[in-house]
């Protein structure tokens, strides 16, 4: 580190005048110079506290030095304490370093520069713009583009989003001329953008971070927004590209995966995205997973994978609300004593919305089982419940119909 800040401190001392240099620079006498370069050795040996006071030996000399030979002195000192990591003390030394006139315009730039990215580090972000400001006015157009992103990651940090984006924008939009930008400026528009709520270009800034960086995370984010922004079916193609490139390895990925098909009615693919994400271990068995799992096989009218899963979410639950969705799935299949046994279960769970249900399923599995009596014993229970009572009504007499017809076709071939 330290050798590396005495070679940019000699080069520094030795870059011509810019072009802009309206005024003669004073030159860098050798006796002072030869007393800078003694201090950074002692320094480079472990010695800081030698170097620093062969540095206050030459500033016992400042009145017979020149402007130059004081600036280099607070550079020395600068970099001195950086290589310390004191930082508030190195800010200190560059910016008496510019404060001297007249100086070379490169290190004056330079030291600007460093002053505001050693105050954005410290969180100074009023300084950082302030020295950004300074370092302008002698810049070159083509040099802007770096202070541009520097002085947004501090309006950022200030909160003043409306600031920050013109200049991350004017940056990217200069780097794209000839490419892509460097990826964390684009990091930093997408979350401008996102504080000022503007999601359409937040979608943006995704779509340009999915074509020239191709990471996981990027394609998982763009489908969210696109959720967000309504877009369904962009947010479906999204992810299922991102699945089938593995690139969803995360169980909250998976889920929104198989919801984004669930809700575009493609249950198979539903159910199917999160079976293998549970045989794969990427998923939890819990309720809110077999839950999803069942739903996706019931609305894919996959009878017996729903059965499966409703039965091992029942097992999570506290209540009977998914015994009683697999009566009702089993009924449908005419399982008709699996359905009785899945309502029986249901209604000795309990915490049901509406458990005349579970009685009017139980009398209509009786029902298809020619078991008259015991249907008609179900519907008079589920008469009880004023949500079922029409149902049961209707079911009692169609039953008491049923039953009648029975008889006397009993009876008929009784006398044959």
């Amino acid at each position: 580190m330290r050798i590396l800040l005495l070679a940019l401190a000699l080069y520094l001392a030795a870059q011509p005048l810019w072009a802009q240099e309206t005024k003669r620079t004073p030159a860098l006498r050798e006796q002072v110079y030869s007393q800078l370069a003694r201090a950074q050795q002692q320094a480079d040996t472990g010695d800081v506290a030698g170097g620093l006071a062969i540095l206050q030996n030459v500033e016992a000399k400042l009145s017979s030095m020149n402007s130059y030979e004081r600036a280099m002195l607070w550079n020395f000192y600068g970099y001195m304490h950086y290589g310390e990591d004191r930082i508030d003390s190195a800010i200190k030394y560059f910016a008496k370093v510019v404060e001297e006139d007249p100086i070379p315009l490169s290190l004056r730039q330079n030291t600007l520069f460093s002053l505001a990215q050693l105050a954005m580090g410290q969180e100074r972000y009023d300084d950082t713009l302030a020295y950004l400001s300074q370092w302008r006015t002698n810049a070159g157009v083509q040099e802007q583009t770096k202070a541009d992103v520097l002085a947004a990651q501090a309006w950022y940090q200030k909160a003043d989003y409306d600031a920050a984006l013109a200049p991350i924008s004017q940056a990217i939009e200069v780097a794209e001329q000839t490419g892509y930008a460097a990826e964390n400026w684009y990091v930093l528009q997408r979350a401008i953008y996102f504080e000022l709520g503007q999601l359409d270009q937040v979608a943006v800034v995704l779509e340009k971070m999915v074509k020239a960086f191709n990471k996981p995370e990027y394609w998982v984010q763009l489908a969210g927004v696109y959720g967000q922004l309504g877009a369904t079916e962009k947010q479906l193609a999204m992810l299922e590209a991102a699945y089938q490139l593995g690139f969803l390895n995360k169980g909250q990925d998976i889920l929104n995966l198989a919801q984004s098909y669930f809700l575009a009615e493609i249950p198979f693919k539903a159910g199917s995205v999160v079976q293998k994400a549970l045989d794969d271990g990427i998923l939890e068995p819990n309720l809110r997973t077999l839950k999803l799992l069942a739903q996706s096989w019931v609305a894919a009218q996959e009878t017996e994978r729903a059965v499966a899963a409703l039965k091992a979410a029942a097992v999570l639950s506290e209540d009977g609300e998914l015994d009683a969705q697999r009566a009702h799935v089993l009924l449908n299949a005419e399982q008709h004593e699996a359905a009785i046994a899945a309502a029986e279960q249901a209604l000795e769970r309990g915490q049901l919305n509406n458990p005349g249900q579970m009685y009017l399923v139980i009398g209509m599995a009786r029902l298809n089982l020619e078991q008259f009596n015991p249907a008609l014993k179900a519907f008079a229970k589920a008469k009880e419940f004023e949500q079922a009572k029409r149902l049961a009504t209707q079911w009692e007499a169609y039953t008491q119909a049923e039953q009648r017809q029975a008889e006397t076709l009993k009876q008929l071939r009784s006398r044959s």
